[in-house]
């Protein structure tokens, strides 16, 4: 376990019109200008700050966050993610694929480890560095976390850089559990998935018992502490 060397902020969030990523720039004032009713624009966290579990997934979908503004919302990754959520008691109400319906998150919060929709679901290298600062600034936002959920390598990866840790002592695999150390010496552990996509499970990748197991352990976890 190590401690982060990163001086966090915790008033650190992208503005709607976030400049960092040249690339992402322009692809989002394309999708602007075909779908001006979209959000199209950086998707804040979704959940409570004093939340014990965050949920990290890779960015937002071009018709699904990109277009409702909240994560995981419109796209099959949130009917898996939320009925998951639901069954395992970290949300409530009913997962209508808009974010005003009235699904609500107990203990838990859902964020990106890219904020805005990248073309082809593919953010770069760069573009995922010169978002990590928004992720280290929603951890230090959250009081009680223990538990980080990463969906997918590249979520896995940028919570690992977040805690200024080398990549090869923490590696990627479904099921996998490791231990973290916040700046406050606060103990985490980082439960990885593969991501809950529509190409994964059509794939086979992914089974829906394989991802609610992860929560099944998620949930026992909580409830030894």
């Amino acid at each position: 376990m190590a401690t982060s060397k990163h001086k966090i902020s915790s008033q650190l969030q992208p503005g709607r019109d976030c400049s960092l990523c040249e690339r992402l720039v322009a692809f989002r004032h394309e999708a602007r200008i075909n779908y001006p009713d979209w959000h199209n624009a950086p998707v804040p966290s979704f959940g409570p700050e004093n939340a014990r579990v965050l949920i990290v997934g890779l960015a937002p979908g071009l018709r699904g966050a990109n277009r409702t503004g909240r994560p995981f919302t419109g796209d099959w990754a949130g009917d898996l993610l939320y009925e998951t959520l639901l069954d395992y008691g970290f949300a409530s109400g009913v997962y209508e694929e808009r974010p005003d319906d009235n699904l609500k998150l107990i203990d838990c919060r859902v964020t990106n480890a890219v904020r805005c929709v990248p073309p082809e679901n593919k953010p770069t290298p760069a573009e995922i560095r010169a978002c990590r600062p928004f992720l280290e600034s929603t951890l230090a936002t959250m009081p009680k976390l223990q538990i980080i959920v990463a969906l997918g390598r590249i979520a896995h990866e940028s919570v690992v850089r977040a805690f200024a840790m080398p990549l090869a002592k923490v590696p990627f695999g479904h099921g996998a559990k490791a231990n973290l150390l916040l700046p406050d010496g606060r103990p985490i552990q980082l439960f990885d998935s593969y991501h809950c996509s529509r190409y994964n499970t059509n794939t086979g990748v992914l089974t829906p018992e394989m991802f609610r197991k992860v929560f099944a352990n998620i949930r026992k976890s909580l409830e030894s502490a």
